[in-house]
C-alpha cells in the first residue's frame, strides 16, 4: 500500500545535492527512488549499502535510524567504492552529536490517516556512548478504501571513545498488525480496465496482510594508523509474514463485469545475513593521493514461500460488496530457496589536485542458489564471474568536469509477482552491464547542472503467454539524464530533473512478434521539478511545489495496451512558530491538486488506482 507522502517537501529538497533521488523520513523527491533507477530497481538487484558498506536488504532501513537515503548514479557514484549497474542506494545513519536532539511529528490527512513519528539522538552524559532511534505509529487510509495499522521501534547504541574509532549496534522492528489488500485489476480486452467507485473496498474484510520486518546490525570503524582504516558491517534483515493475500479482479469488461480471485499465502519468511570487511590504505605524494581498498563481502539468504490456496469467487461487478466468511484453508507444502554469495574485491582510487579522478575495481564473485520445490529434485544455479568497474572524472576548468564510467555486475532478478503462475518464485542471478558519461557544470556558487548519457543492459523478465514470469529476451535502457539544483536566489531553492530514455526489448521474441519492443512500465520521458520559496516578507513561511510528468508507457507484454501520460502538481506551505520550550512548524500540503484519477502499473496487464487529491496536515517540533 502507499504511505503518506508529499513529494514537495522542504526538508527533502534542502537535503538533496542533486535531482537524482533523496529520501528523508516519509518524504522522497527526485527522478529516481530506491526501487527505480534508470528503469530498474537497485533494491531488487541487491545494490544497497549502509554508510557505504554492503547490506542485503530484505526489509528497508527505518527512517528512525537514518538521516537520509541517497541514490548514487552517474557522477555521484564515481567516488563510491565498488559501484554497481542500476545505481546504488546508500542509507546514511543518524549519529549522536555533542548535544541531544530530537524531532516529534504528528500528521493526518482528510482520508483519515494518522501518523506519529519520534526521532532522537542523545549522547550519554560523561561517557563515550550515545543513542539514536525512535518510534513510529501509523493508521493509514488508502485510495482504494483499504486501511492499515503498523508500528516501528528502532534503537542504535553508539561508542566513540576517540577520533577514528567508532562502533554501533542497532535493532529495528516494524510490525504490520493489519493491512487490507485491495484488488489488482486486469482487463478482458486490449484496453485499460474501468475505474471503480472512489475509495470503496469491496472486501472481503479478512483479506488482509500481517507481518513483521526486522533489521539488526553491528558496525565498526578503526583508524589503525594515519594511512590505514578498517571498517566492518554485519547485518541481519528479514520479514516474517504471518499471512499475505493477492486480491485479483480479472478479465474486467467496460461494463465493470469480471471475475474475482483470491490467493492466500500461509506464513512465509525471507531472511538474510550479510556484511562487508574493508581495509583501506592511503598513500602517494600530496599532489597525487591514492587509496587501495581490499573488500571481503558476502551474504546468506533463505526464502520460504508457496503452499498458497486459490479461492475463486466467480463473476463479480465493480463496486459489488463481497460478504464472505473466512474459510478454513488447507495450505500445501512450501518451497525453500537458498542463496550463498561471497566475493573478494580490490579497488583503486587516484586523485590529482582538482584536475583528475580515477577509480577501478575488480571482484571475484562466487554465487550459488538452491531451488527446492515440493515433490521435485533440488535445482542449483551457480556462477563465478569476474566483476569490474572503471570510472574517471576530468576537471576541464574550476567549474566544469567531465566523467565516464563502465560497470559489470552480478545482480538478483527479484521474484515473480503475485499475479504470475509461478508467483513468489525466486529468479536466477543475472549478469548486467552499464556505461555512462556526462558533464557537471558549477554554474555559480550555489547552482549546479549535471547532464549525462547512459546505457544499461540486462536479461528481460516478464509474463509470457502462459502467465509464467520468465526471461523473454534482453532489455536495453539507453538515454539521457539531467539534474539542475541550487539557489537561483537566496530565498528560492530549486531541484529540476529529466530522464529521456529509449527502453527497448531485444531478442528472438521481439522478431517473432511474441514480445513488444517496448518493455512494460518504462516511460520514455520523466520530468520533475521541486521548488521551495521562502520570501523574507513572510517571516519564515515557505511555499513549496512539485510538478511531475511521466510519458505514456507500455502496459502489456505485447504493447497493445499502454498507460497514458500523467502530469501531477503538489503544493504545500510550511509555517514556523514558537511554542516554548522548542521551535515548531506546521505544514499543509495538497498532493495531486487536480484530483486526476489514473492507474499505476503493478506488472504486465495488472493495475492499481493511483491516489487522488489528498490534503494532509503535519505539526512538528525539533529540539
Amino acid at each position: 500500500m502507499l504511505p503518506l507522502q508529499s513529494h514537495a517537501n522542504t526538508q527533502a529538497v534542502q537535503a538533496a545535492t542533486d535531482a537524482f533521488g533523496t529520501s528523508v523520513g516519509r518524504e522522497s523527491i527526485g527522478l529516481y527512488t530506491t526501487s527505480s533507477v534508470r528503469g530498474f530497481s537497485p533494491t531488487a538487484a541487491g545494490n544497497v549499502r549502509i554508510d557505504g558498506l554492503y547490506f542485503d536488504q530484505v526489509w528497508s532501513v527505518s527512517a528512525r535510524l537514518r538521516t537520509a537515503s541517497q541514490v548514487r548514479v552517474g557522477l555521484s557514484a564515481q567516488g563510491f567504492v565498488f559501484p554497481a549497474p542500476t545505481g546504488i542506494v546508500d542509507h546514511q545513519l543518524r549519529r549522536p552529536g555533542s548535544q541531544g536532539s530530537g524531532r516529534l511529528e504528528l500528521s493526518a490527512d482528510h482520508w483519515g490517516s494518522r501518523y506519529l513519528d519520534l526521532d532522537f539522538a542523545q549522547p550519554l552524559k560523561n561517557s563515550d556512548w550515545g543513542v539514536t532511534g525512535g518510534v513510529s505509529l501509523q493508521h493509514a487510509e488508502f485510495p482504494n478504501g483499504t486501511d492499515s495499522n503498523a508500528w516501528n521501534a528502532s534503537l542504535g547504541l553508539w561508542w566513540r571513545p576517540q577520533v577514528g574509532r567508532e562502533a554501533l549496534v542497532f535493532f529495528s522492528r516494524h510490525a504490520t498488525t493489519h493491512d487490507q489488500i485491495g484488488p489488482l485489476f486486469s482487463s478482458g480486452s486490449n484496453s485499460l480496465p474501468p475505474l471503480g467507485p472512489r475509495r470503496q473496498f469491496d472486501g472481503p474484510e479478512w483479506a488482509a496482510y500481517r507481518g513483521v520486518g526486522l533489521n539488526r546490525g553491528l558496525m565498526l570503524s578503526e583508524q589503525l594508523a594515519p594511512d590505514w582504516q578498517l571498517r566492518l558491517g554485519l547485518f541481519h534483515s528479514e520479514f516474517d509474514d504471518a499471512r499475505s493475500v493477492s486480491n485479483l479482479f480479472l478479465d474486467l469488461q467496460p461494463d465493470g463485469q469480471g471475475r474475482r480471485l483470491l490467493i492466500i499465502d500461509p506464513r512465509a519468511r525471507v531472511a538474510s545475513d550479510s556484511g562487508e570487511l574493508r581495509l583501506s590504505h592511503r598513500f602517494g605524494p600530496q599532489d597525487w593521493p591514492q587509496r587501495l581498498h581490499l573488500q571481503l563481502a558476502g551474504r546468506a539468504r533463505q526464502r520460504q514461500s508457496g503452499g498458497s490456496v486459490t479461492l475463486d469467487l466467480g463473476p463479480r461487478r465493480l463496486g459489488e460488496a463481497i460478504e464472505l466468511s473466512e474459510p478454513t484453508f488447507a495450505f500445501g507444502p512450501q518451497a525453500l530457496d537458498r542463496v550463498h554469495q561471497n566475493w573478494l574485491g580490490l579497488a583503486y582510487e587516484l586523485r590529482h589536485r582538482q584536475s583528475l579522478e580515477f577509480s577501478a575495481g575488480l571482484q571475484k564473485s562466487h554465487y550459488r542458489k538452491d531451488f527446492a520445490r515440493p515433490g521435485q529434485a533440488k535445482v542449483e544455479d551457480r556462477a563465478a564471474p569476474w566483476l569490474a568497474n572503471l570510472g574517471g572524472a576530468w576537471h576541464l576548468s574550476p567549474t566544469l568536469a567531465a566523467y565516464a564510467g563502465w560497470t559489470r555486475g552480478l545482480e538478483e532478478s527479484g521474484v515473480a509477482p503475485g499475479h504470475a503462475s509461478n508467483r513468489n518464485q525466486a529468479l536466477p542471478a543475472i549478469l548486467t552491464r552499464q556505461h555512462d558519461a556526462g558533464l557537471r557544470w558549477q554554474m555559480g556558487p550555489r547552482l549546479k547542472l549535471v547532464a549525462g548519457l547512459f546505457e544499461v543492459r540486462k536479461p528481460y523478465f516478464n509474463l509470457d503467454a502462459a502467465n509464467l514470469f520468465t526471461q523473454l529476451g534482453t532489455v536495453r535502457h539507453r538515454g539521457a539524464e539531467i539534474s539542475f539544483s541550487g539557489h537561483p536566489s537566496p530565498e528560492l531553492r530549486l531541484l529540476a530533473g529529466a530522464v529521456l530514455m529509449q527502453p527497448r526489448v531485444l531478442g528472438e521474441g521481439v522478431s517473432l512478434g511474441r514480445v513488444g519492443e517496448r518493455p512494460v512500465g518504462q516511460p520514455e520521458r520523466t520530468l520533475k521539478l521541486n521548488a521551495v520559496w521562502t520570501p523574507p516578507v513572510l517571516g519564515g513561511v515557505s511555499l513549496d511545489a512539485a510538478l511531475s510528468h511521466l510519458s505514456a508507457m507500455a502496459a502489456t507484454r505485447d504493447n497493445r495496451v499502454e498507460l497514458p501520460a500523467n502530469t501531477e502538481l503538489d503544493l504545500g506551505v510550511r509555517l514556523p512558530f514558537n511554542a516554548a520550550p522548542w521551535p515548531m512548524s506546521a505544514r499543509l500540503s495538497v498532493t495531486n491538486v487536480a484530483d486526476h484519477r489514473s492507474f499505476e502499473l503493478r506488472g504486465s496487464g495488472s493495475f492499481a488506482e493511483r491516489p487522488g487529491r489528498l490534503v494532509s496536515l503535519s505539526v512538528s517540533s525539533s529540539w
